[in-house]
């Protein structure tokens, strides 16, 4: 019978992990929960068994040898690999990751999740927001939200709700004498832009026969939770998404002064990543969020990339 090779405990490893991205074997102690002696015994068994030093040490400070820095290479990807068959063989420890843009979050999923949680006390989500115009996926979510300037045709795209710009302001902005009634009025506020490219107000500007957007004084922000915080204080007329607005303008907030939504195309869509099939609780996520939107959730609900 051939002999068995010894190998590294995956303690170790994980001490030479932690004390390469400290530079300290006491901060790695305290990230660990162990005593320094303890970390230190642990990255001597490593250097033991490759029989060469994993650290230059000196008073002041530690750093990786050339060999180190090998192990830590490899120490690193078998942890993630670890990490990642956990998740996949035990999803119903780890809560349900969707990743999504923070103004989508706080304007429109956040009012909702009281109803979730109420319905579904024993399912977690974990909200990661992105400030980018952009949802990249990650690997580590298992769903993301997308803006899409056109419907998609992929039948496992959950399609949220469609774009639709609306002005919105604080109630009775400007002066008794002079109140922002019509388009007309407008020239006399500032446009508060959601994104610094400022086409929402160009297309509903031309849409509803106001001037060039030039002739406007304009206030740019990169977020429409910036834009309509701004107009919720009387700084402007934010133009933004309806369904966004939409909790805001229900609590008396914001209004819309005048005009009526003009609708993009654009949609706001739910896309799934290959970890959310083996989620127990993916189903029942699914058929909760077509439900905020009056559709069905697909049947498969397959992962999809749009």
């Amino acid at each position: 019978m051939d002999k068995i090779q010894r190998l590294p405990s995956l303690q170790a490893l994980q001490a030479l992990v932690a004390v390469a991205a400290a530079d300290s074997f006491t901060q790695a102690a305290e990230a660990l929960c162990l005593t320094q002696s303890a970390v230190s015994r642990k990255i001597q068994q490593l250097e033991s068994h490759f029989g060469v030093p994993m650290f230059a040490r000196n008073s002041r400070s530690v750093r990786l040898t050339a060999e180190g820095e090998q192990v830590l290479g490899t120490a690193q990807k078998i942890l993630e690999q670890l990490k990642a068959l956990e998740s996949r063989i035990s999803p119903q420890e780890r809560p349900f990751r969707i990743r999504m843009h923070v103004s989508l979050a706080v304007r429109w999923l956040l009012p909702k999740l009281t109803d979730f949680y109420r319905r579904y006390p024993d399912i977690s989500l974990s909200i990661e927001t992105v400030a980018t115009e952009v949802v990249e996926p990650s690997s580590d979510s298992d769903a993301y939200i997308l803006y899409l300037p056109e419907p998609s045709s992929d039948p496992t795209c959950l399609k949220l709700f469609e774009e639709a710009l609306v002005p919105v302001c604080a109630p009775g902005l400007g002066s008794s004498a002079q109140p922002l009634q019509s388009m007309d009025d407008l020239v006399r506020f500032p446009l508060l832009h959601r994104s610094t490219d400022k086409q929402d107000w160009k297309r509903w500007l031309a849409a509803n026969g106001g001037s060039p957007l030039e002739g406007y004084r304009q206030i740019p922000f990169n977020l429409d939770e910036l834009a309509l915080d701004a107009a919720a204080r009387g700084l402007g007329v934010a133009m933004t998404d309806m369904t966004l607005a939409e909790e805001s303008i229900e609590r008396g907030v914001l209004v819309v002064p005048f005009g009526r939504p003009l609708k993009t195309r654009g949609v706001y869509s739910m896309y799934l990543q290959p970890s959310a099939g083996a989620h127990p609780a993916r189903a029942r996520i699914m058929q909760w969020f077509a439900e905020q939107t009056g559709e069905r959730a697909q049947p498969t609900d397959r992962p999809a990339q749009p």
